[in-house]
């Protein structure tokens, strides 16, 4: 019996963990989340957690809480958070682009009240001292911003987050749904064009790179033709095939939730209970 209770916790922990990073995807749920008593806690408790998928959705959804500027004083001052992402970029089990993106999270936060003129400076020394934690064998990491073709709901987006997320060498990506857009981390030895592939891959949507101009205007450059190898991401789970996938039903709710603001908050009611139940006991 014992055996068993522990065998079916672990999907549990990943799907609830998935929910509150689809949910915080939307700009419209980020203060509820945040204002929420069991969540932002919960998230914490994540980063310790022993299976790595989990600690890396955890901080996707912490660095899309992030974005919120009005949510990150909070979210600094939450006990144990900075701490918590410490210890995952000092951890050396923690895989490297985990270690990037939870460093990239921790310099949003760290510099979140200090003042502009100040800004630079700190921003300058916090670089160095990551680089120390990370060691010099983490090349720098770039940004692609993608234009996606069909990136129209969020079930599309799902799709697309399952794909980015297979692909070695992606860090972090933060979704524009307005404008179809995803921001994507990337470590700099990875082409982007591996990005392009993985979303072609979803057979609905395509991806096109949004460059600068000399005279700063925005251009969409569409990707060679030519799918590229993908390397896999081999610390991550196999995804369940469709129909035994416990996220199926959960998906229905997640996707109403961007119209209806109680559909999240009663979604956050269930994740806050699943959380204290298994951490606060």
């Amino acid at each position: 019996e014992e055996m068993n209770s522990t065998m079916s916790e672990e999907p549990d922990a990943l799907s609830v963990v998935n929910q509150l990073r689809d949910l915080a995807a939307d700009p419209l749920n980020r203060r509820a989340i945040v204002q929420d008593q069991g969540c932002l806690p919960g998230l914490i408790l994540f980063l310790d957690h022993p299976n790595p998928p989990v600690v890396h959705s955890a901080l996707l959804a912490l660095r899309y809480l992030a974005e919120c500027r009005a949510n990150r004083e909070k979210m600094k001052s939450e006990l144990g958070m900075m701490l918590s992402l410490q210890n995952v970029i000092q951890k050396t089990t923690t895989p490297g682009e985990t270690k990037l993106l939870a460093s990239e999270v921790y310099d949003i936060l760290q510099s979140s009240n200090v003042s502009d003129m100040d800004n630079v400076n700190e921003m300058n020394y916090r670089r160095r001292k990551a680089q120390f934690f990370l060691g010099s064998t983490n090349k720098r990491a770039k940004t692609v911003v993608l234009h996606i073709d069909g990136l129209d709901d969020s079930s599309r987006r799902n799709l697309c987050e399952e794909a980015l997320l297979k692909i070695k060498g992606v860090i972090s990506f933060t979704f524009q749904m307005a404008v179809q857009r995803c921001v994507v981390r990337i470590r700099s030895d990875l082409k982007a064009e591996a990005l392009a592939t993985a979303i072609a891959s979803t057979k609905v949507m395509k991806a096109q790179q949004v460059v600068k101009s000399e005279s700063g205007e925005e251009m969409l450059v569409p990707f060679q033709d030519t799918p590229v190898e993908v390397e896999q991401n081999t610390d991550l789970p196999e995804y369940l095939p469709e129909d035994e996938s416990p996220t199926k039903e959960q998906d229905k709710a997640v996707s109403r939730v961007g119209s209806h603001p109680e559909g999240a908050a009663s979604w956050l009611s269930t994740a806050a209970n699943f959380l204290s139940r298994s951490f606060y006991w």
